[in-house]
């Protein structure tokens, strides 16, 4: 007896369901993700095209935002692979209501408002608390390292600068001469009623190659003044006694070792904890509540050493949640830790516990007891508060509660390499990452609705 199948007639014409959301079930992330911004203040992005009613009619903002999120939230950062999935992926295409915008129109979008998307961070927190995943009992600061979209075999350092440039300009000097004997010779043998004021294409390369390196031997020089002059400013004492006007230093010069990306200028060069080598990275810093690994502030840095983010990362967590909660609990491993930082801490009313230096895996502080004896430094002071018993069990949350954020940003969503250039869009960048895991958070726990 003859085996009998279900059918498998692709050329069968077919009705699709009439509405574009009933081409996915209930429950899925883009209807999710509909309903939430549906909810958010949108209005800074609507009010930019008040008075603009020329040309064709822009997609509308609400769509264009969502389309963003979904992508974000499955990986999808790429605006051409954004376009490619709104003909190939049905998600996307009940989210862009069928239509398919290029890949310039969603790249054009997200710079345009990157300020008022990453702006949404706040309000996509605020929809957190309201369904009670943020606690704020307990948060964990850390940093991680993702690579610009620039590549470091694109930087130069400041000395080899100097010396790329006075290559360059003998070698522009000897083409010109060059250039000055043929013309000489062709004005002899044709007359000087020849064209002659195109530059030789060799002599266009060279020139171009040396205004840029000019140009960022100018940004390395101007950084180098400004880092000077801050350090003169902090190291001025009320004691200091008035002396006679002298002649004025000349001004600093970066350090032969100083780099400057030609691609990224804002990018720096960083060590990767994955693989240990050296890459044009960005440091994206992220303050995560232990409740539901939330993140209740983010930040991008242009340093590899984190240390100088506890100033900024705090004033974001307050702009955020209104008023940072007294007493709460912050722990953050040894790259964070500081005498500045721990006054910060504690001025803040936040109750600290940084490790002082790097633990060997399964390393345990010997315990402490009885009372602390005086005058006991910042550091030594954190070193008896983490020996404590309730001091490890404190800080052995820290790995579990801001790790595997990252791991679920980098590993599970794919962000290996930041898609824009510029700090200022890379940190709108970085916010939009950032909130669309806590719209994933939100999602998985039921959302507000």
């Amino acid at each position: 007896m003859e085996k009998t199948f279900k059918s498998c007639d692709r050329k069968q014409m077919l009705l699709l369901p009439p509405s574009l959301l009933d081409w996915l079930p209930e429950g899925h992330l883009a209807h999710f993700i509909l309903d939430v911004v549906e909810q958010l203040d949108l209005s800074k992005i609507y009010a930019s095209y008040l008075g603009n009613g020329r040309g064709q009619p822009p997609y509308e903002p609400r769509m264009m935002t969502a389309l963003l999120f979904y992508a974000y939230c499955t990986g999808v950062p790429s605006s051409r692979q954004i376009e490619k999935k709104t003909f190939e992926d049905v998600a996307f295409r009940v989210i862009a209501a069928n239509r398919h915008p290029d890949h310039d129109s969603v790249c054009e979008f997200r710079k345009r408002h990157r300020k008022a998307l990453a702006a949404l961070f706040v309000q996509i927190l605020r929809l957190c608390q309201e369904a009670g995943l943020v606690k704020l009992g307990h948060v964990a600061l850390d940093g991680t390292k993702v690579k610009a979209n620039a590549s470091k075999h694109k930087a130069m350092s400041y000395g080899r600068m100097k010396k790329k440039k006075q290559e360059l300009e003998k070698e522009i000097e000897g083409l010109f001469k060059s250039a000055e004997a043929v013309d000489k010779e062709e004005d002899k043998k044709y007359g000087k009623g020849k064209k002659g004021w195109d530059l030789p294409d060799e002599l266009k390369r060279r020139e171009t190659r040396l205004a840029k390196i000019k140009e960022a031997m100018n940004a390395l020089e101007e950084e180098a003044k400004q880092e000077a002059s801050e350090k003169q400013q902090t190291t001025k004492t009320k004691t200091e006694k008035k002396q006679a006007p002298a002649s004025e230093p000349s001004p600093a010069e970066p350090s032969d070792t100083a780099q400057r990306n030609f691609t990224d200028p804002d990018s720096r060069i960083m060590k990767t904890t994955s693989t240990k080598s050296f890459e044009q990275c960005y440091n994206g810093q992220a303050m995560v509540d232990d409740l539901s690994q939330v993140i209740v502030a983010a930040s991008l840095s242009q340093h590899a050493n984190d240390s100088d983010e506890v100033e900024p990362i705090l004033d974001i967590l307050e702009e955020n949640l209104g008023a940072i909660p007294h007493a709460m609990a912050v722990t953050a491993d040894a790259g964070y830790f500081s005498e500045t930082n721990m006054m910060l801490f504690e001025d803040a009313l936040l109750n600290p516990f940084i490790a002082t230096k790097k633990l060997r895996h399964g390393e345990v502080p010997p315990p402490v007891r009885g009372r602390p004896p005086l005058g006991m430094t910042p550091k030594e002071r954190m070193i008896r508060k983490l020996s404590t018993k309730r001091g490890q069990a404190i800080y052995s949350k820290r790995k579990s509660t801001v790790e595997p954020v990252f791991g679920q940003i980098k590993q599970a969503r794919g962000l290996r390499q930041f898609s824009l250039r510029g700090y200022e869009n890379v940190s709108a960048e970085w916010q939009i990452w950032c909130l669309s895991h806590n719209l994933l958070k939100l999602y998985r726990y039921g959302g507000p609705f």
